[in-house]
């Protein structure tokens, strides 16, 4: 074998793919990753299926069809009041993950400091490493996962170079609040830092509240790169289609290395989109569609022994198992698979450090019946 230095020393395979094979092999009920069980629009899929037919296979322009980024200008403009221009601020990527590395690899360089906040999404620190940059991470305290800002300005340098922000948030269904808004804003002001936004999960924000993009406040606009998924929105994250957008000047630095890493993204896929995103019903309804799983699951989990934390947002709900057992978050996640038959994804795996609170993520993006089922047995714990 020819000796390979690993970029990566640490990484292995993702939690993810561990729990959600760990659950088909003991025909578990799955709400560890997050994907829905049931399709997504026939309405949608029967517009690919002319677009396909209609000889739209050969490559999309990079920066991805006029035509949808044409839409995800309007779109962003009608809720946020925010202006981008789809020439020169829009670009469809190949999912958003591909867009959160993109974006750190445009501006992250050999020791930048880039300040996260943890339980993060487990691709953050990756990307920024692999670029050379020092992550600087913050573990803020359940049940309600606030910032603590004051502790944030204490980590600041004159090194930093950006601060990664994920709302709502995964996995602790939190959303950023006005305050937290204004926070930001006076620390980042007359400073050169700049912000990725993991938006994902924009549309699904509960109980009256909105969601505060960065897109909203000019202040931070200027400065973010905001990342945001069709998957996750139209329940198709096999597609893997989502978007950037961003001020001019960083969205010309994102391109270089999009162009690059996928180029362009599936055709079919973005002409369909751009049309199904002319009906704003599409996703002006989601958190009520959602809202509506949130609560039966909440209410049938209050009859188990798992502590329900607060969820405004996505669609995960965490749990806290400390009055059931003092089992690792790992152990009693492949317990709960191997014996109980539901598949959980143990909030360790969100902290470099591995940190235990002994608490569980379940997604609720799923068929009633199957979320029925899986109440049941946890109601036996």
């Amino acid at each position: 074998m020819i000796p390979v230095i690993s970029k990566l020393p640490q990484t292995g395979t993702t939690i993810f793919t561990t729990m959600s094979a760990l659950a088909a092999k003991h025909s578990a009920i799955n709400l560890s990753q997050g994907f829905p069980d049931y399709d997504c629009s026939p309405e949608l899929i029967e517009m690919v299926t002319k677009v396909m037919q209609a000889g739209y296979n050969q490559y999309a322009p990079m920066a991805g069809l006029p035509a949808l980024r044409e839409q995800i200008a309007i779109k962003t403009e009608r809720l946020y009041g925010a202006v981008y221009d789809p020439e020169t601020e829009i670009t469809v990527t190949a999912g958003a993950t591909q867009g959160i590395f993109t974006a750190i690899s445009a501006v992250i360089h050999p020791n930048d400091e880039v300040i996260m906040f943890e339980p993060a999404y487990d691709c953050y620190a990756p990307a920024v490493k692999l670029m050379g940059g020092v992550v600087k991470s913050l573990e803020l305290e359940p049940p309600d996962y606030r910032i603590p800002w004051d502790m944030v300005k204490r980590l600041i340098t004159n090194k930093t170079r950006m601060i990664i922000l994920n709302s709502p948030h995964n996995p602790t269904a939190t959303v950023l609040s006005e305050d937290d808004i204004e926070q930001l804003s006076a620390l980042v002001k007359n400073q050169d830092i700049l912000i990725l936004s993991d938006e994902v999960y924009e549309h699904l924000v509960f109980d009256g509240d909105v969601h505060r993009s960065m897109a909203r406040y000019p202040l931070l606009k200027e400065r973010s790169l905001i990342v945001a998924s069709f998957g996750k929105t139209f329940h198709a994250t096999g597609w893997k289609v989502g978007y950037c957008i961003a001020p001019a000047y960083l969205m010309q630095e994102f391109r270089k290395i999009h162009q690059f890493l996928v180029f362009s993204v599936n055709t079919p896929m973005q002409h369909a989109i751009a049309e199904y995103l002319k009906n704003v019903n599409h996703y002006e309804s989601l958190p009520d569609f959602f809202s509506e799983k949130r609560d039966n699951f909440r209410n049938g989990l209050a009859h188990s022994r798992f502590k329900l934390l607060p969820c405004a947002g996505t669609y995960f709900q965490s749990v806290s198992y400390e009055g059931i057992t003092d089992e690792k978050d790992t152990d009693f996640a492949l317990r709960l698979t191997t014996e109980i038959g539901v598949a959980a994804i143990p909030v360790s795996a969100f902290y470099r450090k591995g940190t235990d609170r002994h608490i569980l993520r379940f997604c609720f993006a799923k068929k009633q019946e199957t979320l029925d089922k899986a109440v049941e047995r946890l109601q036996r714990v």
